[in-house]
């Protein structure tokens, strides 16, 4: 048996698109836009998208702007 590296891929934590939507409080759409423009990585599950939840945090993360 293979012990798990930090960082592993099985250690990650998916969500689908309306997971996402929800918590970024957008449309599906949208996330769905953001994942064909290649700005917010995911994974093709059969028909379906998945985005770990580390990705979709760091994309807000990097959307922070000062507006003042």
């Amino acid at each position: 048996m293979i012990a798990n590296t930090p960082g592993d891929i099985s250690d990650a934590n998916f969500l689908t698109v309306a997971e996402v939507a929800a918590m970024m409080r957008v449309s599906k759409m949208t996330v769905y836009r953001l994942v064909h423009n290649g700005d917010l990585a995911a994974a093709r599950v059969g028909r379906s998208f998945r985005v770990r939840e580390e990705d979709a945090n760091e994309y807000i993360r990097r959307s922070f702007y000062d507006a003042g």
